[in-house]
């Protein structure tokens, strides 16, 4: 086995020279969390004082420039996104929708709307934005403008194209190579296309009945949604995708059977732990960020309107969405571009979500602030500031929550821990479909900017990664068995164990049962701890082991084998087994959804051979 270099040798060729680096010397923690809302506006009053006439402005804009408009050097109609006519379409009947009556611009409006229904109607527009248009012309029809907002040979092209079939099977109801949760995107259609008079509703009551087979065939008993055909991927979407199957059921005047509302209490009740003072949202996975944020106000919207919550909930509800549109406007929305920023200044957002998209991401989020808004006034909450108990509430939240998503063959399972203002995820689920080597899916903890990971990156985050003599690269990434919570008098212990690495570079998950690996979690206040020990089930020739640790916070100085932080939530990180250094972070891939990391912490083993078990971890503190 060759012997690694000492602390001392390993940084004075590296932990000098990245220390003497002016980049590295001149990093400042960002702020990622933006404001805290020690008393947030009302939301009524954010979302039509500054939400709309943000979204007035870019619609105005698209009035007037049409297919030449541009967003921030974007051409959005030459970007390639498959949504646009229906985000259009649902953005600009807001403008309609909002114009009293009697104001001269309403017929300004109407005529605009009918030149950009024309404009559109022959461009791509595929499931979501098939939804979003046929909801935007239900809305008006429900006015009483649809006739006045489109012209009817316009609606007649309209009528063909906006087709839950286009993406669904008419005759197997299957879909059309899309994942599962398009079930609901397609039932919406059906009931809107039903609601318009254009079919009967034998289609909507097939496709609900599909829709929730579905969500019992994939939440299983704990009631939370696999994105994948079980391959244990639980993220944002799992717990968003009954909000938005409620949002159907409130949109078109449907009753919720109970067990709609069951799964609903469920996805409630965890995005209620993760309440907060600034409006952040859910932690890990993908699409996060900004759609982070409303997948908690969309969730808890429906949860307030069907009952499922009690009054003190819907109260504490309304003031953490009264957080999440204020942040909305004050830390995503960009006052130089008058568009929302999910990819400048240093932040990141997954390829899905690409600025080509920046029109489209503007009226999508834009709409989901809007018709929550639109629900809490029906609830009485019009011009009401937020509960003034809202800050002592969260302090009676449990400190220790494991929310089990599946158990079984594998164990999927979220581990909730609340320490002060802090609200730490950490995940043990599968990534699966090519998310599975990406490090927001890794089992490690996160907190809303404080340990992050970035979208669509693969280094390794908080997890050694396994470089093998044969040139396999391994991860304890996805398949975890025992799950166990210990509860002790300073602190909780998280244990688990893996019978198999994760092999990189496919697109879905492999097992490699060549190493296994045991490991052992440690929350106290202000620390973390993780414990591995990996066996091999005989001698094997390792080549090298790496590990990251990215951290928003700054100044780091080296002592041993500790790297401490002058500035930023995160004070300390030290490891065992592993050598490592902070280097200078020079931009993507090392951008969270809300900001740029401050620092790059490289650790590193050279070959060895594992023929006894080996023992390596971190230790990690913060404010």
């Amino acid at each position: 086995m060759r012997k690694p270099l000492s602390a001392r040798a390993f940084c004075a060729g590296v932990c000098l020279a990245a220390l003497a680096n002016p980049a590295f010397a001149q990093s400042a923690a960002p702020n990622p969390h933006g404001p805290v809302y020690a008393q947030a506006p009302a939301m009524d009053a954010t979302v039509t004082g500054r939400l709309l006439p943000q979204l007035e402005a870019l619609l105005h804009q698209l009035l007037r420039e049409k297919r030449a408009l541009a967003i921030d050097g974007v051409p959005v109609f030459d970007s390639g996104d498959k949504f646009l006519p229906g985000k259009i379409a649902s953005g600009l009947s807001y403008l309609l929708l909002a114009t009293p009556r009697g104001d001269p611009r309403l017929q300004e409006y109407l005529a605009a709307y009918r030149d950009i229904a024309d404009l559109t109607v022959g461009e791509h527009n595929d499931s979501w934005g098939i939804y979003y248009y046929i909801s935007a012309l239900h809305a008006l029809k429900q006015a009483g403008l649809l006739d006045q907002a489109v012209r009817p040979e316009t609606l007649a092209a309209l009528r063909e194209k906006l087709d839950w079939r286009r993406f669904v099977d008419a005759k197997t109801l299957n879909l059309i190579n899309l994942p599962n949760n398009y079930y609901g995107v397609a039932f919406s259609v059906a009931r809107l296309r039903y609601q318009l008079g254009w079919e009967d509703a034998s289609a909507s009551d097939a496709l609900l009945q599909r829709m929730l087979s579905h969500y019992q065939t994939y939440s299983g008993e704990y009631g939370f949604a696999d994105e994948t055909d079980g391959e244990g991927r639980f993220d944002r979407y799992s717990v968003l995708l009954i909000g938005e199957i409620a949002q159907r059921f409130i949109e078109t005047g449907m009753a919720p059977t109970p067990q709609v509302k069951a799964w609903l209490r469920k996805s409630a009740e965890l995005m209620l732990l993760r309440a907060n003072m600034t409006g952040e949202g859910w932690e890990y996975g993908r699409s996060i960020g900004a759609y982070g944020e409303t997948a908690f106000l969309e969730v808890l919207t429906a949860a307030a309107k069907l009952g499922v919550l009690n009054p003190e909930e819907r109260d504490m509800a309304y003031a953490f969405s009264s957080r999440i549109a204020a942040r909305y406007v004050d830390f995503w929305l960009d006052p130089k571009t008058g568009s929302v920023n999910l990819w400048d200044a240093g932040r990141r957002t997954d390829a899905y979500r690409g600025k080509h998209r920046i029109l489209g991401e503007n009226l999508s989020l834009a709409r989901q602030y809007i018709y929550t808004n639109a629900i809490w006034n029906e609830l009485g909450y019009r011009g009401v500031a937020p509960s003034t108990g809202y800050a002592a509430w969260l302090n009676t939240a449990p400190p220790i929550t494991l929310t089990w998503f599946a158990r079984g063959a594998h164990d999927r399972a979220l581990l909730t821990v609340r320490d002060g203002a802090h609200v730490i995820g950490l995940p043990l689920i599968n990534g699966g479909d090519s998310q599975h080597m990406k490090n927001p899916y890794f089992p490690v903890p996160y907190a809303a900017g404080m340990l992050s990971g970035s979208a669509d990156a693969t280094y390794p985050n908080l997890v050694p990664r396994f470089t093998l003599a044969d040139g396999s690269v391994l991860m304890p990434l996805a398949w975890f068995r025992d799950v166990k919570l210990i509860r002790a008098s300073k602190g909780t212990i998280l244990t688990y164990r893996l019978d198999a690495m994760d092999r990189m570079g496919g697109k879905d998950s492999l097992a490699d049962k060549r190493i296994t690996v045991e490991t052992r979690y440690e929350f106290t206040p202000g620390r973390i701890v993780r414990t591995d020990r990996y066996s091999a089930a005989k001698p094997l020739e390792i080549r090298a082991i790496d590990m990251e640790f990215a951290s928003f916070s700054g100044l780091p100085t080296v002592k041993g084998s500790d790297i401490r932080f002058g500035e930023g939530e995160v004070t300390g990180f030290s490891t065992q087994g592993l050598l490592c250094a902070p280097q200078p972070v020079t931009g993507a891939p090392y951008q969270a959804p809300s900001g740029p990391f401050a620092t790059r912490v490289a650790c590193h083993r050279g070959a060895l051979r594992l023929d006894e078990p080996l023992s390596l971890g971190w230790t990690l503190t913060y404010k």
